[in-house]
């Protein structure tokens, strides 16, 4: 059977030969029956797609099975379809049996479900602001007279196209003209060009920027729509006025359909939450028991000292990175397979005191013997060869207590307080730990009646007077030293005038004692009456150094005012930020989900932000779980993402296969040998007709094969070239693969720049930056937009000098260059 055969071949070929089968009588319809195979996530994957090919499907073995159809098909299409997106199979999430994962499945699903409902019962205005939102510059002080006032030339030249003719036009309109204004004025030119006798409607038409899936709509100015690209002379192509039928108007026309989304759920229910129990917490102090270590043996991590070291564990509590009181370690044992320490640690803590996010840290260190020697005080050296962090809490249950066995991972930190690794279970694990946790009955930490007493011990906390003098030495606390490390005379202060100091939320909240129940209960009922903060400020209460659930939810209430735009921003940052949360239902989780489920730009980036980190383990689960949900509540958007990452899937075989053959052939030889790979079925028909990963509202048509080729750097980055959707309009678009190189730092930059940019734009100042784009999609692989008639420093730099060694040391050369550019 030929690899490039679809299934429905495949199946027409099986039921041929079966003919001649002694039973086949007893078959029944073809159609009640469908291919399965084992998959790369080693789940099994009914093959419903009937037009995808062999070589696409990527059985683990080269083996199909044909089985009964059993259950929903559009339910395990579905599932199929998630599992080959995120990576990862659905049935792994099944396997783990967490409770907490479950209760976060069935959740965000019921979450997503209700949102892409309510979506579907709007009108088709509503679905077109969600599937193509406006691209709006950054506003300015104003847009009124006083700016337009300021503009040499404030009209447009705008050229217009109707959908289905080729011939053109070009109309003059104001830069004050609404879309609406210029699609009338289209259509008076119309009738009289054409002598049209009845007046169509504005109303019944839409304007597209002209090769872009992008719309302009809406009661803004023509001067606030962001279009990339101009043409010489102001002649500015802001796009093309398409026609609308009643049908090409709705959410069918612009579109495919939202499916209706099902409202079954094969997750497991949410736990009963047992009523909590009285038990007296201020007079018994928090201990742990630490049995044995169970896989280490000859696995010990490398590199470890040599003789065979002793074994000590120590453990610490904290939330977030202030230790909440001293460590305590175990005792040393031997080396062996099943090291055992049968030992209590009582920390020097209240179970009153603890704060509700915190965290318990085990570090396994291996203690080097020394020869003994007289009057010697000098430690002995260890060297952490594991760790593992344990929230006492869990979120949809009481405190932890009973038995646990913790999974180890090796690290090269050199403190017991490093980062916090992302909630969840970890799939990859090297070693585990048991310890015995007494923990105490109820929900305590979880309860509305511990939220009542801790926000009524807070109300009656009294704060005495302050002079002059205290409040010239906090602001210059706070003016001076941002958020770095306060002395403690500098906490105390800050902590007696904490009702003075409403834009310093973060000081505050650093200088709290979050192992004394009654400062985090004076904490809590001041954030009740917070106002909300600046975006900017905001931001800053997200970090690792804030835990506590109740200021993540008041950060995230003051960044519901984001608008898209700034969203898509400092979505990089939100998205990383998701690493260092304890549990995997934040608010943070739910904000970023409920933006994505309302503007599918924003969906496409966390998207592929999320997808790009899938490779490492200790966020595969959480990130994981996070696309399932968002793909529960946006199913229509699977089909556009897995287009996009079946062409990346293509581009790096052929990345793989350029770096290989450029080091045993010549350049020409190897890009010969790469259109031969282009040719192709399988990579055209991949690699043509989708939406760029770097820019949604781009559509890149046919890849030109013969214009394609590879660049000489270290990586060879694969120069990918396509035709514009628009057949008459000459363009191409060009993308560049990169194979090899962390593209996230490159991101970064950029989005400096960006910034910038819009906060120049806020002041009326235009610099006509246009930042190119950058987006990584996998494990050191990703996409940077390529620029047009542009070149790289480097050969600036070589053309600009005599000497190629001396080049990068020629400081006058960009300078010449610019000059040469910019003459006069």
């Amino acid at each position: 059977m030929a690899s490039k055969a679809d299934h429905n071949h495949s199946s027409q070929m099986l039921w041929h030969e079966a003919q001649n089968e002694p039973l086949f009588h007893m078959l029944s319809d073809p159609k009640a029956y469908v291919f399965t195979c084992v998959n790369q996530t080693a789940e099994q994957q009914e093959l419903e797609d009937e037009q995808q090919r062999l070589c696409d499907v990527r059985p683990f073995l080269p083996m199909l099975r044909l089985v009964t159809r059993e259950g929903d098909r559009m339910e395990k299409l579905i599932n199929s379809q998630i599992s080959l997106l995120i990576g990862k199979g659905l049935h792994e999430f099944d396997c783990l049996q967490d409770p907490e994962v479950n209760d976060f499945r069935t959740k965000m699903r019921q979450f997503s479900e209700e949102a892409a409902s309510r979506r579907q019962q709007r009108g088709w205005e509503a679905w077109l602001q969600y599937s193509f939102p406006l691209q709006l510059e950054p506003s300015t002080r104003s847009w009124g007279d006083s700016n337009t006032s300021q503009i040499s030339n404030p009209d447009l030249l705008v050229n217009v196209k109707f959908e289905g003719s080729r011939e053109s036009f070009t109309i003059q309109v104001s830069t004050k003209d609404v879309p609406l204004a210029l699609m009338a004025c289209a259509l008076q030119k119309k009738a009289k060009m054409y002598q049209n006798l009845t007046m169509e409607q504005p109303e019944d038409y839409v304007l597209q920027v002209n090769g872009r899936h992008e719309y302009l709509y809406g009661s803004y100015l023509l001067c606030q729509f962001k279009v990339r690209g101009y043409k010489p002379r102001g002649a500015q192509s802001l796009g093309d006025t398409a026609h609308g039928s009643p049908w090409k108007l709705s959410p069918n026309g612009l579109g495919e359909q939202c499916p209706v989304v099902s409202s079954k759920s094969t997750f497991m229910a949410p736990l009963h939450l047992e009523p909590p129990a009285e038990v007296d917490l201020l007079s018994h102090f928090w201990e742990e028991r630490i049995g044995t270590l169970d896989g280490m043996g000859p696995s010990l991590p490398h590199p470890c000292p040599v003789p065979l070291p002793q074994l000590v564990v120590q453990a610490g509590l904290f939330h977030g990175n202030e230790m909440l009181c001293k460590t305590m370690s175990s005792l040393e044992v031997s080396v062996c397979s099943e090291p055992m320490w049968k030992q209590h640690l009582e920390f020097d803590i209240h179970i009153c005191d603890l704060p509700r996010m915190a965290r318990l840290c085990f570090a396994l260190y291996a203690v080097m013997e020394k020869a003994k020697k007289v009057h010697s005080s000098k430690k002995k050296p260890k060297k952490e060869v594991g760790w593992c962090l344990w929230m006492l809490g869990v979120k949809i249950q009481a405190a932890r207590k009973g038995s646990f066995w913790l999974n180890y991972l090796n690290s090269g930190r050199k403190e017991i307080a490093g980062p916090s690794p992302p909630p969840g279970s970890n799939l990859e694990t090297f070693h585990a730990v048991w310890i015995f946790s007494p923990g105490w009955p109820g929900d305590w930490f979880h309860s509305q009646v511990y939220l009542l007493q801790i926000l009524e011990l807070g109300r009656h906390r009294e704060h005495g007077p302050t002079t002059k003098e205290e409040k010239l030495q906090l602001q210059g606390i706070l003016e001076q030293r941002g958020l770095g490390e306060l002395y403690e005379h500098e906490k105390d202060l800050v902590w007696k005038m904490r009702h003075e100091v409403k834009e310093a939320l973060a000081h505050l909240l650093l200088v709290t004692k979050w192992n004394k129940h009654k400062d985090v209960a004076q904490m809590l009922y001041l954030l009740c009456s917070w106002p909300e903060l600046p975006v900017l400020n905001a931001l800053e209460l997200l970090d690792f150094s804030f835990p506590d659930c109740h200021v993540g939810s008041f950060a995230i209430r003051s960044l519901q005012k984001l608008t898209d735009d700034e969203l898509l921003q400092c979505l990089l940052q939100l998205v990383q930020v998701l690493k260092y949360k304890s549990y995997l239902d934040c608010e943070l989780t739910q904000f970023l989900l409920d933006r994505a489920l309302a503007n599918r730009k924003i969906g496409h980036f966390l998207f592929w932000h999320l997808r790009s980190e899938m490779h490492v383990p200790s966020v595969a689960l959480h990130f994981g779980l996070i696309m399932e949900a968002y793909f529960r509540g946006s199913t229509h958007h699977m089909k556009v993402l897995m287009k996009q990452a079946e062409a990346l899937s293509k581009l790096k075989a052929l990345s793989d296969f350029v770096k290989v053959s450029s080091q045993k052939t010549t350049k020409p030889q190897t890009k010969e040998l790469m259109h031969l790979y282009m040719r192709q079925d399988t990579y055209l028909e991949a690699l043509s007709h989708l939406q760029s990963p770097l820019d949604p509202s781009t559509m890149l048509a046919e890849v030109c094969v013969e214009r394609c080729t590879f660049m000489d750097s270290k990586m060879k980055p694969l120069w990918i070239m396509y035709s514009s959707e628009e057949a008459d309009s000459g363009d191409s678009v060009s993308i560049i693969f990169k194979n090899g190189d962390d593209l996230r730092q490159d991101m970064l930059t950029l989005q400096m720049i960006q910034l910038m940019d819009a906060l120049w734009k806020q002041e009326g100042l235009d610099l006509r930056m246009t930042p190119y784009g950058c987006l990584p999609t996998g494990d050191c692989t990703g996409l940077i937009e390529a620029v047009q008639h542009s070149d790289t420093i480097a050969n600036i730099q070589l053309k600009q000098s005599n000497l190629a060694a001396m080049a990068a040391f020629n400081k006058d050369a960009l300078l010449n260059w610019l000059k040469s550019k910019n003459p006069g």
